[in-house]
C-alpha cells in the first residue's frame, strides 16, 4: 500500500519543516518524492513514510527525531518527523489523552 501524502499530511509536514535549517530543508526536498505506506494501528493518524530514495537526496546530518513539536487543543498533543538514514520515515502524532487522535492539527497551532 502505498499512496500520496493526504492534504493534511502535506500541510502537517511543511509546517514542521519549515525554516532555513538545512536538514529541514533537505527534508522539505523529498515531499514530492515521499509516499505513505502504512498507518498505526491504534487508529490514530500517524503514518509511516517511505521516500523514493532514486529521486531525493538525504538530509546529511540528521537526528531522529528531526522535529518534535506540541500544538494546543483539547488535550496536550504533539507530532514529530522521524528519518531513517536521512529520509523521512514516520509522521507522528502523540497524546497524553487515552483516546486516538484521529485529525491532524491546523498547521498554524503547530508550535
Amino acid at each position: 500500500m502505498a499512496e500520496p501524502l493526504s492534504p493534511e499530511e502535506s500541510a502537517t509536514l511543511a509546517a514542521l519543516l519549515a525554516g532555513s535549517d538545512p536538514v529541514r530543508g533537505a527534508l522539505r526536498g523529498q515531499l514530492p518524492h515521499t509516499r505513505v505506506v502504512g498507518r498505526c494501528g491504534c487508529g490514530c493518524v500517524t503514518v509511516d513514510l517511505a521516500v523514493d530514495r532514486t529521486a531525493a537526496a538525504p538530509a546529511t546530518a540528521h537526528v531522529s527525531p528531526a522535529v518534535d513539536a506540541t500544538y494546543g487543543g483539547p488535550d496536550f498533543a504533539g507530532v514529530m518527523v522521524l528519518t531513517d538514514e536521512g529520509y523521512l520515515s514516520r509522521l507522528e502524532i502523540y497524546s497524553i489523552s487515552d483516546e486516538p487522535i484521529t485529525r491532524w492539527p491546523e498547521p498554524r497551532f503547530i508550535g
